[in-house]
């Protein structure tokens, strides 16, 4: 059995040993890197996500926490998606099981905080809504979940930062409280970030709200009975695109 550890440097190898020059020109266009756009001065190598995964799947049991720091730091967009994804199964191997000790349990909590310790450190390099949505609901939603006792206050202060990325952060980090049966972070969150000038966050609002329809209904009409004068279009759109025909129309033709 190959016990090899890697670092930064064997990862980053592996990652452009996959570059794709078709690919990277169509990613550039998509993530909307060119002048005044969101992901501007992003830099891509074309790699497809299935292939970083794959190399993920390869090094993630063999790769140091502090070696991440390299990738997350990197110029291109794939090796910060490629340390993040680490990230997320360095916390999938640290949630609690029924079969372990106290011991076990303890030391899993601990690393579930130096996990999200330093993926907070690094928000800011999760810089365009892909890396933000593979990441913080799988990294920053159990920790907060299972560790906080309901306190969710670093998402509000994550929502009332001036970056982009680390606002949208907040509330998508609440799909993980969703899928478990809690609701309320994600309201907070949309009303508080309702008002948001940025397409990004718009749509980040309407999918945690759709979320939210699909495990409560009555929860969503709610929430749409009170604020849909003010949701931006986009928002409401996403919110209600799996609600009956008949129910989506009536609120895409409310006055």
């Amino acid at each position: 059995m190959d016990n090899k550890k890697y670092r930064a440097e064997d990862v980053v190898e592996m990652i452009v040993a996959e570059r794709d020059e078709e690919q990277r020109e169509h990613l550039m266009r998509f993530f909307k890197t060119g002048p005044g756009q969101y992901g501007e001065g992003d830099m891509f190598l074309g790699l497809k996500v299935p292939v970083t995964r794959a190399i993920v799947r390869k090094v993630h049991k063999r790769v140091e926490l502090e070696d991440l720091q390299q990738l997350l730091d990197s110029e291109w967009h794939e090796v910060r998606l490629c340390g993040l994804l680490i990230l997320v199964e360095m916390m999938k191997a640290n949630l609690p099981k029924r079969s372990d000790d106290a011991e076990e349990l303890s030391r899993k909590k601990s690393c579930r905080e130096a996990i999200a310790k330093f993926y907070l450190a690094n928000a800011r390099q999760a810089n365009n809504w892909d890396l933000v949505d593979l990441s913080c609901q799988y990294i920053l939603g159990p920790y907060l979940r299972l560790d906080k006792s309901g306190n969710f206050d670093l998402l509000m202060k994550l929502a009332e930062s001036d970056n982009l990325w680390e606002q949208r952060i907040s509330i998508v980090t609440t799909l993980d409280f969703i899928r478990n049966g809690i609701t309320e972070p994600t309201l907070i969150l949309a009303d508080k970030l309702i008002g948001h000038h940025h397409d990004l966050i718009h749509k980040a609002i309407g999918w945690t709200l759709r979320e939210v329809g699909k495990k409560n209904e009555s929860v969503l009409i709610g929430f749409l009975e009170t604020h849909y004068m003010e949701m931006p279009r986009t928002a409401l759109r996403y919110a209600i695109e799996r609600l009956p025909e008949p129910t989506r129309q009536y609120w895409l033709h409310r006055k």
